[in-house]
């Protein structure tokens, strides 16, 4: 016997899956059960991004289609960033929604507990169509309970909201300050995820707003953090403990000032030389006025010290192109910044003004047009860099982890963000398997299993 059905559509990054992950384990223990269509649901729910307005109007268009696929009765809710960060703005603009709710607000009424999950009528529920954050009983995202994961892998969230004010990003606003987890909790959820026997995680990707300042902001650990205790950074000993557990360990957002020798050696040291660098530009005055640390000579020097250590290291970044003041000279230095470093991975993205930013009320708008151009300039460099990295590996023997039938990834590509590896379809799903790889496909790679 269940309370129903429910779907949940995720938009955004990987922190937001983990958010939905964990919605779903509190839907089900509710009684709802998850079905395989959404006009099949009495509740859908949209987890929203709300960090570039592309991300936004794509949250848009994914609450109006589902509005218009579900079937009569059914609810339709809206949470996550957009929900958070616009609240009864966001409930007055989508009428189609029947609730919008907040970080830790209820999707599900109370009165519907026990209950049929569509027993209110959509009339009842746009009368309370904002969820109250007061008077209603909230919870925290990040210590509910993590249900198993349908992979062999998994997102876990070691920390919420982020410290810096970088000039372009409104997140503090709406996740606000860091709150870091505790190691044990941590690793108590990495344990569960590992001897899960219908699907054991073996690998495991930390992420964070800001992974590197993980339990800097707790007062205890702050000295620590700083490395002036004598003891590893708090992230190192997770990433330390966390590759006792699992296969690979994996580590996505660090801010390029965070990535110490210390870090850098407790990452190549888990056997997944994979640096995902959070750089968004390399001029300086730039960096300046996106309130950012570093240029592309020290980044360059970073990325060359590492492969020096390890040359099977890989790297990925994201950059913004034009920010408020970027001129010609920038660009070029970017440009320039691309070919030197030879990333594996990279994201380009055209600034979007975020209303309460410091970027905001900055002079020096480059005009759309422009942005693009240098971001179609920037994408067509990349592309061809990646090509050439992908090639590269070639006649390599690589070990997989087989996600899906005929789907795998060795070290070097992160799961939804990189390229894959085609292997047979033989290949268990959860194995490690080592594949020698017999073509380059773009950005994925065609591997052959060593044996059958």
């Amino acid at each position: 016997m269940h309370n129903g059905r429910y779907w949940l559509q995720t938009l955004g990054c990987p922190k937001n899956q983990v958010d939905s992950d964990k919605l779903a384990g509190l839907l089900e223990a509710d009684g709802l059960e998850p079905c395989a269509r959404p006009e099949q649901a009495d509740l859908l729910v949209v987890n929203t991004c709300a960090f570039i307005e592309a991300a936004r109007q794509e949250s848009i268009e994914t609450v109006l289609q589902l509005a218009d696929a579900r079937r009569p009765g059914s609810r339709l809710v809206v949470t996550g960033c957009m929900a958070e960060r616009y609240g009864t703005e966001l409930a007055s603009a989508l009428p189609e929604a029947d609730l919008v709710a907040g970080f830790g607000q209820p999707l599900v009424p109370a009165e519907a507990a026990g209950g049929p999950a569509n027993s209110s009528s959509p009339v009842e529920l746009r009368a309370r169509r904002r969820a109250p954050s007061a008077g209603a009983e909230a919870f925290d995202l990040l210590s509910l309970p993590r249900p198993p994961s349908p992979a062999p892998w998994a997102y876990v969230k070691v920390a919420e909201g982020c410290d810096r004010r970088c000039g372009f990003c409104a997140i503090p606003s709406f996740r606000g300050a860091q709150r870091s987890r505790l190691p044990a909790d941590v690793l108590a959820e990495v344990r569960a995820l590992a001897t899960d026997g219908r699907m054991p995680v073996r690998e495991v990707v930390l992420v964070a707003q800001d992974l590197a300042s993980y339990r800097r902001d707790r007062s205890a650990s702050r000295q620590e953090g700083m490395g002036r205790s004598g003891r590893p950074t708090p992230l190192v000993e997770l990433v330390r403990s966390v590759a006792g557990v699992v296969a690979r360990t994996r580590l996505l957002y660090l801010y390029p000032s965070g990535l110490t020798d210390e870090l850098v050696d407790a990452v190549l040291s888990t056997g997944v030389p994979y640096f995902d660098l959070s750089l968004q530009h390399v001029s300086r005055p730039l960096l300046t006025r996106m309130r950012r640390w570093g240029n592309g000579e020290r980044f360059l020097e970073r990325i060359s010290a590492i492969r020096r250590a390890e040359p099977r290291a890989t790297f990925r970044s994201s950059f913004i192109l034009g920010y408020p003041g970027e001129t010609e000279e920038d660009h070029d230095a970017l440009l320039a910044f691309l070919e030197a470093a030879q990333l594996d991975w990279a994201g380009f993205f055209t600034f979007s003004k975020e209303a309460g930013t410091f970027a905001d009320g900055l002079g020096g708008q480059v005009p759309e047009e422009l942005a693009l151009e240098r971001l179609r300039e920037c994408t067509e460099l990349q592309d061809a860099i990646t090509a050439r990295r992908r090639d590269a590996l070639v006649g390599e023997v690589c070990e997989v982890l087989v996600d899906a039938p005929g789907r795998g990834r060795t070290v070097h590509e992160a799961p939804e963000i990189d390229g894959i590896v085609h292997v047979p379809e033989w290949l268990p799903v959860g194995s490690l398997a080592e594949v020698v790889v017999t073509a380059s496909l773009g950005t994925d790679l065609v591997g052959e299993g060593a044996a059958q």
